[in-house]
């Protein structure tokens, strides 16, 4: 029955059961979870049975009681997976939203910044008092740390990947002569425009005063069917300055004992820390929503006041206004959107201190040292907007960041039972309960590239997680698209079925005498994008580390493909 409900329920709702429906099934499950107990108000859409949806029901009762909706005292591990996988499998999957939603989107990208400029009015003194207090505690050596190197002029800057406002791409970046006034003050065009002094005066720097500066383009990306991604494109100057110094705070922070609190790469802590959490109840994972855009300017100033070059630094490289679709052009009170190179540390240095503001309110005490803060290393850490803090005080600490302006994701955060998610891991009584997602739509073609590669890593992970009938079936639909799909290693180039039986091999290679298989190798070209000149010298002169750059053609072609194809080809199977 529950096969068949999916069945019709798919034909007659569409992809959007899958896609919204289930998921909501899947988080009201998980909060459930959370509460040990099921209410009416969870499952809506579903028909009910006693005190249970009929939905999934076999697999209900092994967690929960149907008389009751109370949750077992050892209920079924194996049942608790197989609901998440089941509900959850297209909760992510990269599909267009309707112009509606995306219209939403944009509206309540605006009222968001709003809603963070009257929150900032709403501030009692000795909220920010305490916000001033507790940052320096934390950050005070890393800031002196970044004053110093401003002052030196030490900052490396450098271009990104992803595209800009003012439409500059690949080695184009390289040729901009476009600076602001307000970043001429701490990152001279002279020193970071050119190699060296000899090419000051060849050629001219243009020079925008703030008026005049270009706004970051906001755009959607697809995210889930139900609500886009909203990120925000900065101007090739301002994301240029941004990558110094987001440089600099990540070595600090690597580099320092912030690295057992503040995650600047590797997630396996948190999800580690998640992991003890359900086990014994002592940690609280909490999820922001919103939460890049919800991070007050204000707060950031008040956070770097007592360093004014860095401060002012960091103010120079941030964009004031923002060009939204279908809202024109709007001064922004949020530090910034996702796009900024700044984004994910500067929140992460937020969040931390309000948590420690919290835990400070909870224990009615005032922190005055680094060692009070430290002595919660294990206990407290942050990755971006993935917060992990103790149980016992996360009711404060939830207060104070909703004091604050962050809007805590009530369906995302975990305290009360033993269920835990953190950085993409979740886990119940310390057993791991992650499931694997579908990205992309199936293909129906070779010719469908990003989904080809979808299906084949979703399959493989299936493979390793045990769903050894789901692959069987997946191995039958993938060789009727694509010709070739032969067993190979993980590190194996070619575009194939992972197995623990190993690898095959179909021929030996003449000249290395080494096993091959025939498989479709994923191929893309970098767009001709010759430098030459000056502005190679400076890219020479940007590079990191002293090992030559490993793409010798870096001075022809650069920037993001625009195509990726598969092509057969032979290749090692390992």
């Amino acid at each position: 029955m529950d096969y068949k409900t999916v069945q019709v329920r798919s034909k007659h709702e569409g992809l959007s059961f899958l896609t919204i429906s289930l998921p909501n099934f899947g988080k009201d499950f998980q909060k459930a979870l959370d509460q040990g107990l099921v209410d009416r108000n969870m499952f809506q859409g579903f028909s009910w049975h006693a005190g249970l949806p009929r939905f999934l029901g076999g697999f209900l009762d092994r967690v929960f009681s149907r008389a009751n909706g109370v949750l077992l005292d050892e209920p079924d591990i194996d049942a608790i997976l197989a609901v998440r996988q089941l509900t959850l499998l297209y909760s992510k999957i990269l599909l267009p939203c309707s112009d509606a939603r995306v219209k939403d989107a944009m509206s309540q990208y605006v009222q968001c910044d709003q809603e963070v400029r009257e929150n900032d009015a709403m501030l009692e003194p000795s909220d920010i008092e305490d916000f001033r207090r507790v940052s320096s505690l934390l950050f005070r050596d890393m800031f002196l740390d970044l004053d110093r190197k401003i002052h030196n002029l030490e900052l490396v800057p450098k271009h990104g990947p992803g595209a800009t406002a003012d439409k500059y791409r690949g080695n184009g970046k390289y040729r901009s002569r476009t600076w602001t006034d307000r970043l001429e003050r701490f990152f001279p065009s002279g020193d970071y425009l050119f190699p060296n002094a000899r090419y000051l005066h060849e050629e001219a720097v243009d020079h925008l005063e703030p008026g005049s500066e270009m706004p970051v383009r906001v755009i959607t990306v697809p995210k889930t069917q139900k609500t886009p991604r909203i990120i925000a494109i900065e101007p090739t100057c301002m994301q240029y300055v941004q990558q110094a110094v987001n440089e600099a705070i990540v070595q600090f922070v690597d580099k320092s004992n912030l690295v057992d609190m503040i995650g600047t790469g590797d997630q396996t802590p948190n999800q580690r820390l998640a992991q003890t959490g359900s086990r014994n109840g002592s940690l609280a994972t909490l999820d922001l929503s919103e939460a890049s855009d919800r991070v007050s300017n204000q707060l950031v100033n008040i956070m770097l006041e007592q360093h004014p070059l860095l401060q002012g630094a960091v103010d120079s490289c941030r964009s004031r206004r923002a060009d939204v679709p279908g809202h024109g052009v709007i001064p922004l009170a949020k530090f910034a959107s996702m796009g900024s190179a700044l984004c994910f540390p500067i929140e992460a240095m937020v969040f931390l201190t309000l948590c420690f503001i919290g835990i400070e309110r909870e224990l009615n005490t005032r922190f005055t040292s680094k060692r009070d803060l430290f002595r919660f290393t294990g206990e407290v850490r942050v990755y971006g907007d993935d917060l992990i803090v103790p149980t016992d005080t996360v009711h404060s600490v939830v207060h104070t960041l909703e004091t604050f302006g962050a809007r805590v994701g009530a369906a995302k955060s975990f305290w009360i039972g033993k269920f835990r998610e953190s950085c993409g891991k979740e886990y119940y009584d310390g057993y791991d309960v992650s499931i694997v997602k579908a990205r992309r739509v199936f293909p129906s073609t070779r010719k469908h590239v990003p989904e080809v590669i979808s299906i084949v890593s979703l399959r493989n992970q299936l493979y390793k997680a045990g769903y050894w009938g789901t692959v069987k079936w997946l191995d039958s639909y993938i060789v009727r698209v694509i010709k070739h799909f032969p067993y190979v290693a993980e590190s194996s180039s070619a575009l194939g079925r992972y197995s623990f039986l190993g690898y095959e091999t179909q021929r030996e290679c003449e000249h290395l005498h080494r096993p091959l298989v025939k498989g479709y190798v994923v191929s893309s070209r970098l767009p001709i994008d010759r430098l030459d000149g000056q502005d190679a010298l400076l890219k020479c002169f940007l590079k990191r580390g002293i090992q030559p750059n490993a793409d010798e053609k870096h001075l022809e072609r650069a920037g993001r493909p625009r195509r990726v194809d598969i092509k057969p080809r032979w290749v090692t199977p390992y």
